[in-house]
Formats: structure tokens, C-alpha cells, sequence
């Protein structure tokens, strides 16, 4: 629902504004004056604003510019009874959406209330597209691990090294990989990646090698499988320790040969991959139970980077913290929320047994459900709700 400020103080047309709005649906929220108005468009997020210019107070083109420092993307509509070109005119070089006479036409601030409306959707979902097919996550942090981290992969990305990743579950090995390939040689064609865990023993090897059109029941056309897919750039294996040992022997194959066979086929085909794996396993433990391959182990690898969970490296918090309220402020199409010292001391006390993917959601929460600032009890209400 289109939340709309109305900003006037004639208390009448407040009220009939209110009313014809309400009855189209929009969610309606009403200040006497341009100090109650900037108030309550700082303190919530609005769609959309309607504002009197002659107002004590606070006047109509002041609470614009205050606006425009507060959420400059905020369309805000100037209605008057006092109109004329030269006022019309200086509301919209100060960001006016729009400039309406008193009395409104009906029919044109519908029409203007629903262009607004619009123009917000659009900026939502141009910034949620930005993200998805932007460049990767940045890798923050300013601790001892992290800058290792780093420092490896300057080193290794410019080479076809196969690189095995390790760590628990939500710290970042994804991250770890793309960041290789981005800064590879194999950067302009795309990363390939593969949950392992995710497909069942019976389809790992057609989703890796592809097969033949009526190579098994369900086979009712070609697929290409990963490795094709990835030819040429970076393949990412996630969670290789769930693979079956059936199809680490294939795996095996590709690497060392540099070939893969589709299933219900008899023809090599010619792969040049890069293979980047992760897990969250003790690999030589899994090797030592018969569980994995201890000569796929070693080709995978050849350079080992291990990602430290979130507990241990806890000084990267209010780094990690103010990154994704960021991120997560331009994905809503919000401004950016403040944090106090404490609720940063709060969050660093805390088990954080999810790691970064638990810490991401954390902050997308109390974003959502907290006010302008976030505080210790902001936390203590949606984080950490045992202390209440």
C-alpha cells in the first residue's frame, strides 16, 4: 500500500484530501505545518507527500529543501492557493515532483499520484536489478583473516589453480569464489555454480556431464551439463563433500584429463574449466570414513583458503554492520538507518552461530522493525529476545 503524506493547515482540505485518497486506497498520514510534516517524514518513510507552500512555521519550499536532505528520491507534490509560473517554476528546480493550484482538479492529482507512485516502483526495482547483475559483494573486514584472505587471492585468481575453500555454513566461501573469478583471467565469461548438496546422487552426474536424449527415462532431450557451461570460465562446486564417490570419479577424470563424457554417450568432449570447490567438511576425515576421495582431495587442492566464522573474527562486526545497512537500505529504497555504539556492542556479544548470512539477516530485520535509529533495545527486542 502507497503510503502518502498530506501537508497543510487548513484542517478542511486536510480532511477531504484525507478522505478521497483513503476511499482509492492509499494509506494517509496528516501534519498542520511544515514543522509537523518535516517531523514526520524524517521519523517514517513515505511514497508520497502533498505540501502546502503557504504554512506557518515552516513554509512549503522550506520543508522541500529540508526534504530533499533527508530522502531526496521522495516525490513531493506542491499544492497551492497562492499558484502562479514563478512559484511552480522554484518548486521544481528545488525537486518538486510536481505543482498543483488549490482548488485541485480531481482527476489531475489522481493522475499525479499515480505517476509518483510509479516513478517509486521503478527506482525500487531498478535498484534491486542493479544488485543482481552488479559486480559481487565487496569482502568486508579489517581483521588479520580477512586481510590473509585477500592477499590470497591477489595471488591466486591470476592463475587456473584449482582452490578449495573451507568453512562453516553462512561465512562467505560463495564470496571467496566469485571474488577469484572476478579478478581471473576467466573474468569475461560467466561462473558456473553447483550445490551439491542440493541435487540427489542419481542426477549429480547428468547435472555435471549432461546427457543424451533417451539415455535414461526422464532423458527426453540433450542437456549440457556444468562443465560445458563453464567452458572457458570458472566452475564452482559447492559443498563437494556431499558428492557421491561415483561422480568424484568422474570429477577426477575432468581434472586430470581435461575431458567429460555425457551420459549415454561414447565421446569425449574437451572442457577447459577452472574448478573452484567448497565445504563445510573435514575433508581428510570424510577421506579416513571412505566418504571422499583422497586423490580428488589433492587435485582440488592446490591452494586451500579457510574462512573463519563470524565468532572469530568478531572486530569485522561494525564493519559488516554499516556495509549492510547500506546494502540493505538501497534495496528497499530507504535511507541509510544510524546505529548507536551500544547495539553495535550488543551485536558483538552475540553467538553468531549462522555467521554472515545470520548477521545480513539481522540487520535486514531491524531495519524493517526498528525506527529512525537503531539501539541496544532494538536488539534486545528483535535480536536477541532472550534478554527482554
Amino acid at each position: 500500500m502507497v503510503n502518502i503524506l498530506i501537508i497543510d493547515d487548513e484542517r478542511a482540505i486536510r480532511k477531504t484530501l484525507s478522505e478521497i485518497l483513503s476511499f482509492e486506497g492509499y494509506k494517509i498520514d496528516e501534519a498542520a505545518d511544515g514543522e509537523e510534516g518535516l517531523k514526520k517524514f524524517t521519523e517514517k518513510t513515505y511514497d508520497i507527500v502533498l505540501c502546502d507552500i503557504k504554512m506557518p512555521k515552516l513554509d512549503g519550499l522550506e520543508f522541500l529543501e529540508k526534504s530533499r536532505e533527508v530522502n531526496p528520491e521522495i516525490p513531493i507534490i506542491m499544492i497551492s492557493g497562492h499558484g502562479n509560473i514563478d512559484t511552480a517554476v522554484e518548486a521544481v528546480k528545488k525537486g518538486a515532483f510536481d505543482f498543483i493550484s488549490k482548488p485541485p482538479d480531481l482527476n489531475r492529482l489522481l493522475i499525479t499520484i499515480r505517476n509518483a507512485a510509479e516513478r517509486q516502483t521503478l527506482i525500487s526495482e531498478s535498484k534491486v536489478l542493479k544488485r543482481k547483475v552488479g559486480k559481487v559483494l565487496e569482502m568486508v573486514g579489517v581483521s588479520h583473516s580477512i586481510q590473509k584472505i585477500k592477499d590470497t587471492i591477489e595471488k591466486v585468481a591470476p592463475t587456473d589453480a584449482r582452490v578449495l575453500i573451507t568453512g562453516e555454513n553462512g561465512v562467505g566461501k560463495e564470496l571467496v569464489a566469485r571474488w577469484i573469478h572476478e579478478k581471473s583471467n576467466r573474468h569475461a565469461n560467466q561462473i558456473v555454480e553447483v550445490n551439491c548438496a542440493a541435487i540427489p546422487g542419481e542426477l549429480i552426474e547428468s547435472e555435471l556431464f549432461g546427457h543424451e536424449k533417451g539415455s535414461f527415462t526422464s532423458a527426453i532431450k540433450q542437456r549440457i551439463g556444468k562443465f560445458e557451461q563453464a567452458s572457458g570460465g570458472t566452475l564452482f562446486l559447492d559443498e563437494i563433500g556431499d558428492m557421491s564417490l561415483n561422480a568424484q570419479a568422474k570429477v577426477l577424470r575432468a581434472l586430470q584429463e581435461g575431458k567429460i563424457t555425457r551420459v549415454g554417450a561414447d565421446k569425449d568432449i574437451n572442457v577447459d574449466v577452472r574448478v573452484i570447490a567448497a565445504t563445510n567438511k573435514d575433508l581428510l576425515k570424510e577421506v579416513d570414513e571412505k566418504l571422499f576421495r583422497l586423490d580428488l582431495y589433492h587435485r582440488l587442492g592446490v591452494i586451500i583458503i579457510h574462512v573463519p566464522s563470524l565468532n572469530e573474527r568478531k572486530e569485522d562486526i561494525p564493519h559488516l554492520v554499516d556495509y549492510f545497512l547500506e546494502v540493505v537500505a538501497a534495496e528497499y529504497g530507504q535511507p541509510k538507518k544510524a546505529i548507536t555504539k551500544d547495539a553495535i556492542a550488543a551485536l558483538k556479544e552475540h553467538n553468531w552461530t549462522g555467521n554472515i548470512r545470520e548477521l545480513r539477516n539481522v540487520v535486514e530485520r531491524l531495519i524493517i522493525l526498528s525506527g529512525k535509529t537503531i539501539s541496544v533495545e532494538d536488539i534486545n527486542s528483535f535480536v536477541l529476545p532472550k534478554n527482554k
